[in-house]
């Protein structure tokens, strides 16, 4: 008798804990699966939007971080001169990897020039914009002039990419391509401008003589 009654506690305890169970196990979050025998087999490896990536808490080894020597599709070759003198000097030899740009890119270009540069360096190029205009900023190229018509658009990038003297680096604002773009921009206005002044008339000569 006393047996039957200590098994009947023991059958209640039992169902009472496995409703206890069922219970917990119920209530949990239903986009959790729980357990995960093969966690490489429920969860990708790459980035899903609106869902968790807490990967090496799922047991999955995965870094995040891009191979050495790798870039991203699409994107250009890094940019490895120092930011140094001895770098200036090599970037003269840096060529362009872009393709020359067509009409549409090149007002592409220009907008990006207009929103970066021409605070500065003015729409014009020639140094009006209106930070230099009203002298907060000194030191600012006319990049109308002889010595940047001529400057190599290596050394170009290197400044856009590190800065130099009161510029600041714009490799933040601006990605690889968009920086090459931008010189691009600049020496296409550089060349219409040097046409312009090549082809102005001279004026007359004040010293001619006058006929009496």
């Amino acid at each position: 008798m006393n047996i039957n009654i200590s098994m009947k506690k023991i059958n209640l305890v039992l169902v009472l804990m496995f409703f206890a169970a069922t219970v917990m196990v119920s209530c949990r979050d239903k986009r959790d699966p729980g357990r995960v025998y093969m966690p490489d087999m429920a969860y990708s490896r790459a980035y899903e939007a609106y869902a968790p990536n807490n990967l090496k808490q799922d047991g999955i080894n995965y870094i995040n971080y891009p191979v050495d020597g790798t870039i991203r599709r699409g994107d250009l070759f890094a940019y490895t001169l120092p930011n140094d003198s001895n770098g200036f000097k090599m970037a003269a030899e840096v060529k362009d990897p872009l393709p020359a740009l067509d009409s549409n890119q090149l007002l592409e270009a220009q907008r990006l020039f207009n929103i970066n540069c021409a605070i500065c360096h003015g729409p014009n190029m020639d140094a009006q914009g209106p930070l230099a205009t009203s002298g907060k900023v000194g030191g600012i190229a006319n990049l109308k002039l002889d010595q940047y018509v001529k400057e190599p658009v290596g050394q170009m990038f290197h400044v856009v990419t590190y800065g130099k003297n009161n510029m600041g680096s714009y490799a933040s604002q601006l990605d690889r391509k968009q920086r090459w773009m931008v010189i691009q921009y600049i020496k296409s206005e550089q060349v219409k401008s040097s046409a312009n002044k090549s082809t102005t008339p001279a004026a007359n000569d004040s010293s001619s003589a006058v006929k009496k």
